[in-house]
């Protein structure tokens, strides 16, 4: 029974209840014929979610998939290989007080800092293979 559907197992306990011929009249009968018959309708529904749902899925996929061509027409294809220094933030140590700094590449480019905590000028010098 556990590789069953809801719908496949409402079905059996509904063959249950037949096979045990419940009495209809009884206020008992009346009630477990009503709530299997609330149990097949609510399986329905679910398999009517579940088939919404992975259609809803799909064409998620598909507008994932269009956005992404999108992406890559206007902004051009996102090679990895190529970075841009300009983007990178780097962390520096003050040797004077040991404070972590973090800055872009511009600032180093400039040639120095002044350290935040301290005061002290903290000099770069960018070899021309890092220029």
């Amino acid at each position: 029974m556990e590789n069953m559907t809801i719908a496949e197992k409402v079905s059996y306990i509904k063959g249950l209840a037949e096979g045990l011929k419940l009495d209809t009249n009884t206020n008992e009968g009346k009630i477990l014929t009503a709530i299997i018959d609330v149990l097949g309708d609510i399986a329905l529904n679910i398999e009517d979610i579940d088939s919404d749902l992975a259609d809803l899925t799909d064409v998620v996929g598909d507008v994932e998939d269009s956005l992404m061509d999108l992406e890559d027409e206007v902004y051009g294809e996102d090679d990895d290989d190529d970075f841009d220094d300009e983007d990178d933030m780097y962390e520096i140590t003050c040797p004077n007080c040991n404070n972590t700094i973090t800055t872009d590449f511009d600032v180093i480019a400039d040639g120095s800092l002044e350290c935040p905590n301290c005061g002290s000028t903290i000099e770069f010098e960018l070899d021309d293979e890092e220029d």
